[in-house]
């Protein structure tokens, strides 16, 4: 079945970096929409970044743009999101999602076929 499995969360300082994974199976990758979302507790799921099934279009929610960077190689069914100059307010579970039609834009207006089980970021200040 569909699986989507995040790694790569941890402890970090505040102004520091962390790498996130996201591996996916038993989906057809090359043609999938791919994205991150972040929820806070008390605090409602919040869109974080997407990209289409080529890479070749992006979206970044207004809090992390030019703080973040979205990419994929679909030769390893891989998507990443390198998280630099982190703040005490990124701390949230961070969830990897996929849409199949393909369009970056569907994964920004949360339109979500599959979701990952999250990775703890924590950024202490």
């Amino acid at each position: 079945q569909e699986q989507l499995v995040e790694s790569g969360g941890g402890l970090v300082q505040a102004g520091g970096s962390l790498r996130l994974s996201c591996a996916a199976s038993g989906l057809t990758f090359k043609s999938t929409a791919m994205g991150w979302f972040r929820q806070a507790p008390g605090k409602e799921r919040e869109f974080v970044a997407a990209i289409n099934w080529s890479g070749a279009t992006t979206y970044y929610a207004d809090s992390v743009k030019g703080r973040f960077t979205i990419s994929r190689d679909n030769a390893r069914n891989m998507v990443y999101l390198q998280m630099r100059s982190l703040k005490p307010e990124d701390t949230a579970v961070y969830l990897c999602a996929a849409d199949r039609t393909g369009q970056a834009i569907g994964v920004m207006r949360s339109r979500i076929d599959y979701w990952g089980q999250g990775t703890q970021v924590t950024v202490s200040s």
